[in-house]
Parts: C-alpha cells; structure tokens; sequence
C-alpha cells in the first residue's frame, strides 16, 4: 500500500486518483505522522460497503419472512384463504 500526505493530497489530488485507479490498492493518507483516512476505489467501496449493506437488508427481510410464517394463527394453505376472500370457495 501506497502512504501519501495530506500535503500532496492537496496539492496533486489528480495524480494520487490516478495511481488509485491504476493500482487499485488503498492509498493511506497521513497528516503528521499519523494515518488519518484511506483512499479506495469505487469498487473496493461497492464490495465493500454497498453490497454488504444490501446483503444485510436481504437477510432482514428473510428473518422477518420466516418470522411471519412462524407466527400464523392458522394451517389453512394461503391460497385457499385468498379463494374465500375472493368468494371462489369450492
């Protein structure tokens, strides 16, 4: 991994986008002589962050799936209830 300062962030912002897009590798970023942030690429940050988040909002929606089918009231098939509603009784 490349460890660029917050002086050459400012001053050739370019050029460190450019060697983050042909590199691809984080760029640690330093003030001082503490790291104070970290470059990545877009699809570092999709991977990353993004396609967690929707892999985690998934697996709610699973949990709160499963959780609905465990708390009904009733055996009756889902269907044959919506065929009564609907007057198609047999």
């Amino acid at each position: 991994m490349i460890t660029v300062n917050a002086l050459k962030i400012r001053n050739q912002f370019g050029d460190v986008l450019k060697t983050l897009e042909e590199t691809g590798e984080p760029i640690l970023v330093s003030k001082g002589r503490e790291l104070r942030a970290v470059l990545i690429s877009v699809e570092d940050f999709k991977t990353r962050f993004i396609d967690k988040q929707v892999e985690e909002e998934a697996e709610k929606v699973f949990e709160r799936i499963v959780s609905d089918r465990s708390s009904r009231t009733t055996d009756e098939d889902p269907e044959m209830i919506l065929r009564k509603l609907r007057g198609y009784e047999d």
